[in-house]
């Protein structure tokens, strides 16, 4: 399997984009660049695992992936706060990262029951 059959790949790199678009506009670059590169993150590290080749590294970016999940999830709450994200979009957003993220929850217990019964 190619990490670009991943439905979770393909939600999250879908995410991503949209967190593009959406700041496009906005004047507070520091913020812009954080949201993005934490959304840009998840994507990233499910390939960079994927790619490593070891069950072991696999795990490891997607727990990674996971991390920036969170992280994304908390810059979109403050994002709608001061106003920088509009309120439907940031919800859309803020339910798209909890989906995002119990997938990978359930993709690492996968991966890990898998490494666990090749032991």
């Amino acid at each position: 399997m190619k990490f670009e059959d991943l439905e979770v790949w393909k939600r999250s790199t879908r995410l991503s984009v949209e967190l593009f678009k959406a700041t496009r506009g906005l004047k507070d670059y520091n913020f812009r660049d954080q949201i993005t590169r934490s959304g840009l993150s998840i994507p990233s590290n499910i390939a960079e695992g994927y790619e490593r080749g070891s069950l072991k590294d696999s795990i490891r970016f997607l727990y990674i992936a996971k991390a920036s999940c969170g992280e994304l999830r908390t810059q979109i709450y403050i994002g709608q706060e001061v106003g920088y994200i509009p309120s439907d979009n940031s919800l859309n957003c803020i339910d798209e990262t909890s989906i995002i993220s119990k997938q990978l929850a359930s993709l690492i217990k996968t991966r890990r029951d898998f490494m666990k019964k090749a032991v």
